[in-house]
């Protein structure tokens, strides 16, 4: 596979000169995240119409992806999820043009696969033997099972109370798991305190450069399944915001490709618990960065982040949409879950529940219209949170 993937460069930017990516990278000297950058007016030759055809997963972008010298993805077919028209769903909210982004149908069940395909496909390359992830769980899983397709070894750090599926899937993918008391920032403390000095290969949200390209594709897809015209807006639930942050990214290169109006963009809305609600809190003080949230707890273990080292990025993607920030209680979001899979036959995890709910939010305040066309992501399936379905 052929790229235009020329160099990483800072994502504030703090000035320090472009990166080599044929060496390992982890954050800029400034301690902000690298970002993957391509000759994209090079790239201008590139139809999308050369698309057609091509392998339905998010490797039909390999042109905008981080690869070097034709190298091959590790890749278990993750991406080219389905846009699913929900009708049923968009009547009882009052609204005309609907879709869900399922992305449970990715391996190990959710858009972590994106990701950490990206980031294990550059390890790969780069020689890496060992890889190290904090994960709340479906991170862990994504990495243990591409570690496995690639021959590599993964160490997976996890908070003590995670669910037992998320567990038992690392292990069945060969992983060893270590749990650690506390949230997943002490699993990040814990994982790096253990692997920097063995030289373990790093791959924590935006502490590498590359699984946010995996996570771009998102946007790539939107924008060829509803025919190149992008939706007024997209409900995002963000925990380390990698997704938003990857879309927004997706946009601005699609946009200087020429595949997309140049001047729309959707209006993009995190979605955060309301035990753990740090970006949300931020922008509504109109704060750059965001603050560590104390005591966090929700049902939702994706969106358990006290603090993600990539904040100001999403917030810059909310603000610069003309976007929102919605919190959402967790009774909320199961209801959530149960109404997506009543109405639309999707499994929802609690985060996909939470978009639903704070959709339901934004039309009621009047900010989304009835015509509107909208994009919720169910960013996991319910398999692994059948338990929060049995307190009702």
């Amino acid at each position: 596979m052929s790229s235009y993937f020329t160099h990483l460069e800072c994502s504030v930017p703090c000035g320090a000169p472009a990166t080599d990516p044929r060496t390992v990278q982890h954050l800029c000297v400034c301690g902000a995240p690298l970002m993957a950058r391509y000759d994209l007016a090079a790239a201008r030759g590139w139809s999308r119409d050369s698309l057609a055809g091509r392998v339905a997963s998010m490797w039909r972008y390999h042109e905008v992806m981080p690869l070097l010298d034709d190298e091959a993805p590790v890749t278990l077919g993750e991406g080219w999820t389905p846009m699913v028209p929900a009708p049923r769903l968009g009547a009882a909210l009052g609204l005309s043009r609907l879709f869900i982004k399922d992305e449970s149908l990715n391996p190990t069940n959710s858009f972590k696969a994106r990701g950490l395909s990206a980031a294990v496909t550059r390890a790969a390359h780069l020689g890496a033997t060992v890889l190290s992830i904090p994960t709340a769980g479906n991170a862990g899983n994504a990495l243990a099972a591409y570690a496995a397709r690639a021959g590599m070894d993964a160490r997976v750090f996890m908070p003590r109370d995670v669910k037992t599926p998320f567990i038992r899937e690392c292990e069945l993918y060969g992983a060893h798991v270590t749990l650690v008391d506390g949230l997943i920032t002490d699993a990040g403390r814990v994982a790096a305190e253990t692997g920097t000095p063995l030289g373990w290969y790093d791959v924590s949200t935006l502490k590498e450069p590359y699984r946010i390209e995996g996570k771009k594709t998102m946007g790539y897809e939107v924008a060829e399944q509803l025919g190149w015209t992008l939706p007024d807006w997209i409900i995002y639930p963000t925990g380390g915001g990698t997704g938003m942050v990857g879309m927004w990214k997706a946009f601005a290169e699609m946009s200087a490709l020429g595949w997309i109006d140049p001047v729309k963009r959707p209006k993009m809305v995190t979605v955060q618990a309301s035990g753990c609600a740090p970006i949300i809190r931020a922008f509504e003080a109109g704060a750059e960065k965001a603050a560590p949230w104390e005591n966090a707890h929700t049902v939702a273990d994706g969106l358990r982040v006290p603090r993600a080292i990539g904040d100001f990025l999403v917030l810059r993607a909310v603000r610069d949409s003309g976007g929102a920030a919605v919190a959402v209680d967790d009774a909320d979001m199961v209801a959530g879950m149960l109404d997506i899979g009543r109405l639309e036959g999707v499994s929802a995890a609690p985060e996909g529940g939470a978009a639903l709910h704070a959709l339901r939010t934004l039309i009621a305040s009047g900010r989304v219209a009835p015509d509107d066309s909208v994009v919720l992501f169910n960013t996991g399936g319910a398999l692994k949170y059948l338990d929060v379905l049995e307190t009702r």
